[in-house]
């Protein structure tokens, strides 16, 4: 694996996700639209050594020790992954574009949709939650904005 590959998945998955974060934190301002918990992400993942990775309601698990820091970890963690993943793709099958970063985007969606979402209690594309469109829709947008800033922090580290 080339250096370069990483270190721009490291910079471009940082980037998007804070770009994401971003956007997050503009909903939550100026319409009142809460974002995921990462606090909760993180509780997840620390069931997950005992075995349990399913839960009726999260936010009702017992919280374990440091999930918040765990759960933003691995919310950055992931963004650095589907980063790497992009990369591979606009280095090996397609050429990078906005288009392709707005696609990837939309691609990732799919990971909550069908695995956080009904681990995390809220089933199958939020199909639990109290508004199941909204839900999807704002997930969408929101991977979509990912998507938006894995091309905005490509152009930066290649000086465009």
């Amino acid at each position: 694996m080339k250096t370069d590959l990483l270190l721009d998945a490291i910079i471009i998955g940082v980037g998007a996700t804070a770009v994401m974060d971003i956007w997050a934190f503009f909903l939550k301002r100026a319409m009142n639209i809460a974002s995921l918990n990462f606090c909760m992400v993180g509780r997840w993942l620390c069931h997950m050594p005992e075995g349990r990775f399913t839960h009726t309601a999260i936010g009702k698990a017992e919280a374990r020790d440091a999930e918040c820091l765990v759960g933003w970890a691995a919310h950055y963690l992931i963004g650095v992954l589907f980063a790497f993943v992009w990369l591979l793709c606009i280095n090996g099958i397609i050429q990078m574009s906005l288009f392709s970063a707005l696609l990837f985007g939309a691609v990732t969606v799919l990971i909550p949709y069908f695995i956080m979402q009904p681990a995390l209690g809220m089933g199958f594309m939020a199909s639990n939650a109290p508004t199941p469109w909204r839900a999807r829709g704002k997930s969408l947008i929101t991977h979509l904005v990912f998507g938006l800033g894995m091309y905005l922090s490509a152009l930066i580290i290649r000086g465009v």
